[in-house]
């Protein structure tokens, strides 16, 4: 099919979503509280999704080696030189994996038409993203604080050879691989290929090689991974994203014999690296359980949201022990929880808490993750500030991408704090009125509520908030499809 007629298909597909109208969640909730209602919303929601994620492909990506470009502006029609990151580009790969589970759900609401026209091209699409995402690859050997070891890794930035990435040091970030790791998980759950689940547990082991196994003087281990293999500083987005994708490998393993290398430090002497072979599904949890409680107890700030960082290292350089004539990563002293709260941060606790409880039915997760709902609600929403009726997010720098973590929080969590729902209800309204009021071919503005800024003198607006539009409307067809089932 050549593009003209790619474009001609993909006009007349946004057309038809047009003409559902836009409504808010909360009217289509109490005029037509229906099972149908639901799964009619869902439906247009997940059509939506659909239409963004064509167009932005379209326009954001170019040649057979699937070059994103960072940026594109819909009035000049012009891609940006700068290409996105891995982290942008999974954006991409995230948005496909929502609306294949959107399509599943849709599929069991009777809705068979999209499924059967949709989940194979998808699921096509998906694939040909990761062959693609190996531009990002590179390998380099790590000496960490139990090991050295040679390791393939997704560099930040793309190279034009597959595999020829540079990822020593900095050039690699640890949470660029965990939000690898859940993309590749939910394939696998989605698809059954198990090449995903090899890559996901390959890249799990890679990151949990960076978790600080030094011991203090408590005899307890520091916990907490740093933002990569070339910093100090322990992040909020280099541990909470782990934490439910290590409760699913708990899941896919559970009851099965497969057995994985525990790595850890003596706490007697606090030296002596052992390791010792343990059930892949016993160890999966537990580091599901101690990623969160490293950072429950050192990040969670006073507003009840989750700060950026454990810093306050005064001197932030990376330190090193030998140990019986061998060389380790040590420990360097963080102090502080610094920097700033973001949404994404809690959004991922959210969800990591919501999977514990339902893997452990420890009622401290229930606990924390209604008190998390309820503060992140108050601290990212802010009512009537751009439009009267609706929640304001913020839209600064990546917050969008944020904002769409916070959102699959609340939809982990509504089913056990009914609270939820209200913050799901202003993301659909955002939604809604941005696709009303704003899309320009095709695609929405960074800012839902206000609209573009001036196009004639900008690089555009960010492939990845577009993609992040996309899952969030796969992802409120995935809630309205789930609730039109748990009705039935």
């Amino acid at each position: 099919m050549n593009h003209k007629r790619i474009l001609s298909v993909l006009l007349l597909a946004l057309l038809s979503v047009t003409a559902f109208g836009c409504k808010s969640p909360r009217n289509v909730q109490t005029n037509e509280g229906t099972m149908a209602s639901n799964s009619n919303l869902g439906l247009r929601n997940l059509e939506r999704a659909i239409g963004l994620i064509d167009t932005t492909m379209l326009t954001y990506f170019s040649g057979q080696e699937m070059v994103m470009s960072r940026y594109y502006n819909p009035l000049t029609k012009v891609r940006s030189s700068e290409q996105a990151s891995v982290w942008m580009y999974t954006a991409a790969i995230e948005s496909i994996n929502t609306v294949l589970h959107g399509l599943t759900l849709a599929k069991q609401n009777g809705h068979t038409e999209i499924y059967d026209a949709q989940f194979a091209r998808y699921a096509k699409l998906l694939g040909d993203l990761y062959r693609n995402a190996d531009y990002y690859l590179g390998t380099f050997e790590l000496t960490s604080f139990t090991q050295t070891k040679s390791w393939s890794v997704y560099a930040v930035d793309r190279v034009n050879q597959k595999g020829e990435a540079n990822v020593e040091g900095v050039f690699n970030v640890y949470d660029d691989q965990m939000w690898l790791i859940r993309e590749l998980l939910e394939s696998y759950r989605l698809t059954g290929e198990r090449a995903y689940l090899d890559k996901a547990e390959y890249l799990t082991a890679y990151v949990l090689d960076g978790w600080d196994t030094t011991i203090d003087q408590h005899g307890n281990e520091n916990g907490g991974i740093p933002w990569g293999p070339g910093y100090v500083t322990k992040h909020a987005c280099s541990n909470g994203p782990l934490i439910s994708a290590l409760v699913w490998l708990h899941k896919i393993y559970a009851g099965k014999p497969d057995e994985i290398e525990y790595r850890y430090l003596d706490t007697q002497d606090r030296k002596t690296r052992k390791s010792v072979y343990k059930p892949k599904s016993a160890y999966y949890l537990d580091y599901a359980v101690k990623v969160y409680d490293w950072q429950y107890k050192k990040l969670l700030d006073e507003h009840g949201v989750y700060t950026d960082m454990m810093g306050g290292c005064g001197d932030c350089a990376i330190k090193y022990e030998t140990v019986a004539g061998v060389r380790y990563r040590a420990n360097t002293q963080l102090t502080d929880p610094v920097g700033e709260v973001f949404s994404y941060n809690s959004g991922t606790m959210l969800s990591g808490g919501v999977d514990l409880y339902q893997a452990t039915n420890d009622v401290k997760y229930s606990q924390h993750t209604r008190n998390l709902s309820e503060a992140s609600f108050r601290v990212f929403a802010t009512l009537d500030k751009d439009l009267p009726g609706y929640y304001t997010y913020g839209t600064d720098g990546f917050q969008n991408w944020f904002n769409g973590v916070l959102l699959r929080g609340f939809i982990d969590v509504y089913k056990s704090h009914s609270g939820a729902t209200d913050a799901i209800a202003s993301f659909q309204q955002n939604l809604d009125y941005g696709y009303s009021q704003f899309k320009q071919e095709g695609l929405l503005p960074a800012d839902l509520l206000s609209g573009w800024d001036d196009l004639a003198n900008g690089n555009g607006v960010e492939g990845m908030f577009q993609f992040t539009f996309a899952t969030e409307y796969a992802l409120l067809a995935r809630y309205e499809f789930e609730n039109t089932i748990n009705q039935k």
